[in-house]
């Protein structure tokens, strides 16, 4: 099998694996308990937070884990809403985020609050002059994630951030760094976002857990869970240790190769796009600026047909975000892609394991099998 479809989700890594087998094999106490098995497990966890904040470039006490990005997207939104609810009702965020973000502040504009959804140009951007106008007095948060799960753009994050602080102080900036995590190179302690949001099984840890970063600028931050006070008190809840153990143990293992791997998958894909517009009738959509994410048109040819065709040569892609089945590509409709071509694309997402072998593959896959049946 050539699997393509690593911004869907990332094969666990050898490090993770065995992290989580000895978390529930061995070290499987409650690291709340005060006797020397529970005392092991806190000092494994304290490990854990201490590996992720590394791979962040954080402050490890400012690292909190969650069940996932979904969950710390939420948790971000929903928290800077109810910290500074009161001082005003605007929000931005953009048209191409993820559900996680979408759909968070769809149920806010149900509830009074007024949103901008910055548009992003013809290859997936968003410029730094449509935010500085969209800020106003009265926003509260601005929420842009770092690099799109469907076309790969790659957001300037720091810029925005300084921006909006510049000129809304008391605002919060969020960024979704589910897909930049590990892809892209950032410190979140100067990054200039007061909230990051990452997810393990994008960096080849487990389903299941993921972290928010709260900036020290934020000295206090609405609670996402209430009870035992796990977490600082933020998130209570027996802490899930062997997906945070898997989770820390898979960021310990990418950061090591972090600079070759991305280096290698960026000469990857430029290799492929460069193979790919020699074959007439296929379209490259947007900047595809992270090194790992390629979005393909194949006018004449349904979405749903390629993957089939592809599929039965072994080689798994998606047809765009895997959270959002069934919907024609929202992120595509921003940038102004016409629908003929939207319902015609595919996602190719790399990984530090992807060989140029499975790429020329899909390249051959695509010649031979899917280009012959375009209308």
């Amino acid at each position: 099998m050539i699997y393509l479809d690593n911004s869907a989700t990332t094969k666990p890594c050898i490090p993770a694996v065995e992290a989580m087998t000895k978390a529930m094999t061995e070290n499987w106490g409650n690291p709340s308990a005060l006797y020397g098995f529970g005392i092991d497990t806190a000092r494994e966890l304290r490990n854990a937070r201490h590996l992720v904040a590394s791979a962040m470039g954080a402050e490890p006490e400012r690292i909190f884990f969650t069940s996932g990005g979904t969950e710390a997207d939420n948790w971000a939104i929903f928290g800077t809403v109810k910290r500074l609810g009161k001082r005003g009702k605007h929000l931005i965020t953009t048209a191409m985020e993820h559900h996680a973000i979408l759909n968070c502040f769809k149920e806010l504009e149900s509830q009074g609050y007024e949103v901008t959804y910055l548009k992003p140009d013809s290859m997936g951007r968003i410029s730094l002059e449509e935010l500085q106008s969209a800020l106003r007095k009265d926003t509260i948060l601005v929420s842009i994630m770092m690099v799109n799960n469907e076309v790969g753009s790659v957001m300037p994050i720091g810029q925005m951030a300084k921006i909006t602080h510049r000129l809304c102080p008391d605002a919060i900036f969020h960024t979704d760094a589910v897909q930049g995590f590990l892809k892209v190179p950032f410190q979140a302690r100067n990054l200039g976002a007061d909230l990051i949001s990452v997810s393990s099984h994008k960096i080849h840890g487990p389903k299941g857990a993921g972290a928010l970063y709260i900036s020290p600028r934020l000295k206090s931050f609405p609670p996402l869970l209430l009870g035992g006070g796990q977490e600082g008190g933020y998130r209570s809840g027996t802490e899930g240790t062997p997906t945070i153990f898997g989770f820390a143990a898979a960021a310990e293992a990418v950061s090591k190769t972090f600079r070759e791997d991305i280096s290698r998958e960026k000469a990857l894909i430029s290799a492929l796009v460069e193979k790919l517009s020699l074959l007439p009738g296929v379209v490259i959509n947007g900047a595809h600026e992270a090194p790992h994410i390629l979005s393909i048109s194949i006018p004449g040819v349904p979405t749903q047909n390629s993957i089939n065709i592809l599929q039965d040569a072994q080689i798994c892609v998606s047809a765009g975000s895997a959270c959002a089945k069934g919907h024609r590509s929202h992120v595509l409709t921003a940038m102004g892609i016409r629908p003929e071509i939207i319902d015609c694309t595919f996602r190719v997402s790399l990984c530090k394991d992807t060989t140029q072998e499975e790429l020329d593959k899909l390249v051959q896959t695509i010649g031979n099998d899917i280009l012959p049946r375009v209308r």
